[in-house]
């Protein structure tokens, strides 16, 4: 049979194309270009010519043809059916040769990803009628892969991060990007001198299948044995050693960093030695050059050529185009004077912001106040001497009002609840803050990623207004406490369940069960716990914006304890003998616009009935009877701390806080010196006072360190009636709250025995100072989790009198925090206590604490 091969311009096309597409397609023959003792008719090649040339088969360039049948060739797996279907060709179809609809098949075919090669011949010309042949070479498929040189876990790691997947088509360009992929995997780890060489072979047990080896030598870690700086002179080494962020030599003792170069990592350090020297007014400074040099022991050493220039400072610096805000209110925000040492650095930043929600800079001043096109420039005008000229470029603009507000992402949580939180509403003024502010309340509902609320500006240019879309993911909100335990001689079992988004509005709505009725921002908790020695159950239920329209919320609990009679010297229990614990709270709380918007104010009033049978307490000289508790609370808070409740990187939480009761004593005429203990204590009577506050600061993007410091104290009306019974502090261990509700307060401080840190009764007055350093390893909604170091002291006293802020137990450890939006917070802390336990002499050593449910 005669071919004609089609090599003319349409080759090149396809070439052009597969490359752009990342195929290996193979080069162009020598041999289809220009072959010995061919004939050329019109840049068409006939090969193999057997029959004479005569006018019913001559091929005509750039003719059209009706096509009349397709030939494929080539194939081990495919159908020739099912190459046809994918050149897009049909029989019977006009078609140009060469022309647009050729190239478009053989592109279609390189397309698929199946075919290293294809070529189309002319096969037959009869007439009006020609006859193509596809001759296709398919890409082989990877069926096994064998990686040596590193452990089989590690292997089959390093085989799912490559995406080496069977089936996978083996290209060249699959196997040199796998090969470079191993190679920087293990010089990021300190392997320099990595070597990887990947081979396959035929795998007869299938068709047109390979298996791929894989060879790892790793060698030895490279670490960097010095590093050395040329032509530094305003700054010491060990100043710019310090520059060097990710790149160290190696030092013994130093775990936390380890010494080894990553070239990435390298060229940003080198940014951070220029950003080093600009920052102290040497805006020229350069690195000229750097060498990495190998040593004979494994080692490299580093040699960085810096070029200093000329240290400035800032000139004149004057204000163009301001007419909203005065040269003096904008001084006030770039704090920079004529004579400073210039700091391209800090101008940027007093001029633009540094990144952080709080900012103060000129351009968020104007962001905040409307002006979202405004566009604010600091510009070098003159350079003299030794001196540096500024001018900030202000272009105002207009005033941007917000046009529309749209959520989207929420498919559990009703609009009403998203919406009622957000600060930037339709015809106000833009603010980037209110856009900041809207994040992080709509981050602190706990409903959804906060890591992932994202705002989308659409601004309109022409008629001065943007619409603003949040998007937002919805996480697991509601959580089961479910657990089980043995200790002191009995089983302990707890059933808690919390719904955090729940809509009591549905509750009869059968429709609305998916599986509960959920959406409206309400919290429904119960809990119900058992042992031998005691049975609790509570329920309460919060509606945080009572009424719909105000920040005002509603909160109500009941609860009930019974505690019996335990003897440790015959392990037994008698129920006869008991506490039983009988409380109801109510409480209403407010947003307040002032000091500022983040302020809450929040009122309570509770009630405890304790009855006691055959039940001795210390405090009390009878064991039957009961007493009341009245009790009022006001609590003043501020929380700016954000946007994730999880793991907040910014702002501050702090509250002043009172209980008080009503003062019986002092208005009564009874001798509280003389009279029986059961009328003393029918009602209860104190006053309880509290400080908590806790602040974030990042100290880079991931790292924050949380403080911490408390305060509390419990006082009497009268001193012949003394401190009351209930409501105490007990000091010590992970401050996880007992089953006891007798108003105890229970007060973390790790490396010390839960509550040991406090009398036997518990203490009237504590102090607790912390500092803690957090680092996320990851927060995605489906788990938090990060880790923490962290040091504290408090302690527990007994009446003020006793009060010394300056004797405290000490301590410090690391722990682990997780964090599952269906079962709430889990962690452990090791810490060491470097104190001892009151009455004891040795110091309280390591402990280890165990974390479930406590809050951040």
């Amino acid at each position: 049979m005669t071919k004609f091969n089609i090599a003319l311009l349409l080759f090149t096309i396809i070439l052009s194309t597969n490359a752009a597409t990342a195929q290996e397609l193979p080069e162009n023959n020598s041999e289809n270009t220009q072959i010995k003792n061919d004939t050329i008719i019109k840049d068409i090649i006939v090969k193999d010519t057997l029959i004479p040339i005569t006018s019913n088969n001559i091929f005509v360039q750039d003719a059209n043809y009706e096509l009349g049948g397709i030939n494929v060739t080539g194939l081990q797996k495919f159908e020739e059916e099912t190459v046809k279907v994918f050149t897009g060709l049909i029989v019977g179809q006009e078609i140009k040769l060469p022309g647009d609809k050729l190239t478009s098949a053989i592109k279609k075919l390189y397309e698929t990803k199946q075919f290293s090669n294809v070529e189309v011949y002319v096969s037959k010309i009869d007439g009006n009628v020609a006859y193509l042949e596809f001759e296709v070479q398919e890409l082989p498929q990877l069926n096994k892969v064998t990686i040596q040189g590193v452990k089989k876990s590690k292997a089959k790691d390093l085989q799912k991060d490559a995406e080496l997947k069977k089936g996978e088509m083996v290209t060249d360009n699959l196997i040199v990007t796998s090969k470079n992929y191993f190679r920087k995997k293990y010089q990021e780890k300190g392997y320099l001198n990595t070597k990887v060489t990947i081979d396959t072979k035929k795998d007869t047990s299938g068709v047109n299948i390979v298996n791929m080896l894989v060879h790892v030598d790793k060698g030895e870690k490279v670490k960097i044995k010095n590093i050395t700086f040329e032509g530094n002179d305003a700054f010491g080494k060990k100043r710019l050693k310090k520059a060097l962020k990710k790149t160290k030599k190696a030092m013994i003792g130093r775990f936390w960093k380890k010494s080894k170069y990553i070239e990435a990592d390298f060229k940003g350090d080198l940014e951070n030695v220029v950003t080093t020297y600009s920052e102290k007014g040497y805006r020229d400074a350069r690195v000229i050059d750097h060498q990495i040099i190998q040593n004979k022991d494994n080692s490299i050493s580093i040699n960085i050529k810096v070029e200093e220039g000329k240290k400035y400072i800032f000139g004149d610096i004057s204000f163009l185009g301001n007419t909203r805000y005065t040269d003096e209110q904008l001084q006030s925000l770039l704090r920079i004077q004529k004579g400073d040492t210039y700091n391209g650095k800090v101008l940027k930043e007093r001029v633009s912001g540094n990144g952080k929600p709080d900012s103060e800079d000129i351009t968020t001043l104007y962001q905040d106040n409307g002006y979202l096109f405004s566009r604010v420039m600091p510009v070098e005008t003159r350079i003299k001497n030794d001196s540096i000229d500024v001018e900030i470029r202000i272009y105002e603009d207009l005033p941007t009002k917000i046009k529309k507000i749209t959520v989207n992402g929420n498919e559990r949580t009703n609009d009403h609840v998203i919406y009622r939180e957000i600060r930037t509403k339709p015809g106000y003024l833009y603010s980037k803050s209110d856009i900041i502010r809207t994040i992080r309340e709509i981050g602190q509902l706990g409903f959804f990623d906060a890591e992932a609320i994202t705002p989308d500006l659409k601004p309109n240019y022409q008629d001065k207004t943007v619409d603003i879309d949040y998007t937002v993911a919805e996480k697991g909100s509601s959580q089961i406490e479910l657990q089980g335990g043995y200790g002191g001689g009995s089983f302990i079992g707890t059933l808690g369940l919390s719904f955090n988004n729940f809509s009591v509005k549905n509750i009869f709505n059968g429709k609305a069960y998916k599986p509960l009725p959920m959406g409206d921002g309400q919290t429904l908790a119960l809990r119900l716990q058992k042992s031998r020695f005691y049975t609790t159950s509570s329920f309460s239920f919060t509606e945080p914006w009572l009424g719909g329209k105000k920040p005002q919320s509603l909160s109500f609990s009941i609860y009930n304890s019974k505690q019996f009679r335990f003897n440790p010297s015959t392990n037994n229990v008698d129920k006869n003998q008991r506490l039983n614990i009988i409380g109801a709270t109510v409480g209403l709380g407010k947003r307040l616009k002032w000091p500022d918007n983040y302020f809450t104010l929040s009122q309570s009033i509770s009630y405890q009935l304790y009855d006691l049978k055959d039940y001795p307490i210390s405090t009390f000289s009878f064991s039957s009877g009961s007493s009341n508790n009245l009790s009022y609370s006001i609590t003043l808070g501020r929380s700016s701390a954000g946007a994730n409740p999880i793991f907040p990187t910014y702002g501050s939480d702090f509250s002043i806080g009172a209980k008080l009761t009503f003062p019986y004593s002092l208005v009564s005429n009874k001798d509280y010196a003389t009279i029986d203990d059961r009328e003393k204590y029918k009602w209860l009577e104190y006053y309880k006072t509290s400080f908590k506050g806790k602040w974030y600061t990042a100290l880079t993007k991931d790292l924050v360190i949380m403080t911490n410091a408390e305060f509390g104290i419990l006082g009497n009306y009268n001193k012949k009636l003394g401190d009351s019974p209930f409501e105490r502090f007990f000091v010590g261990g992970d401050g996880m709250a007992s089953f006891q509700l007798d108003g105890r307060e229970t007060i973390a401080l790790r490396g010390y025995e839960n509550s040991r840190l406090s009398s036997i009764d518990g203490g009237t007055v504590y102090n607790k100072f912390q500092m803690e350093l957090r680092y996320p390893i990851t927060l995605k909604p489906s788990a938090s989790i990060y880790v923490l170091g962290f040091v504290e002291a408090g302690n527990s006293y007994d009446g003020f009198k006793n009060f010394n802020p300056f004797v405290l137990k000490r301590s410090a450890g690391l722990g682990l925090r997780i964090f599952m939006p269906a079962f709430g917070l889990l962690g452990i802390d090791f810490a060491n206590g470097f104190d001892p336990l009151p009455g004891e002499t040795a110091k309280s050593g390591w402990q280890t604490h165990f974390i479930i449910g406590q809050q951040f």
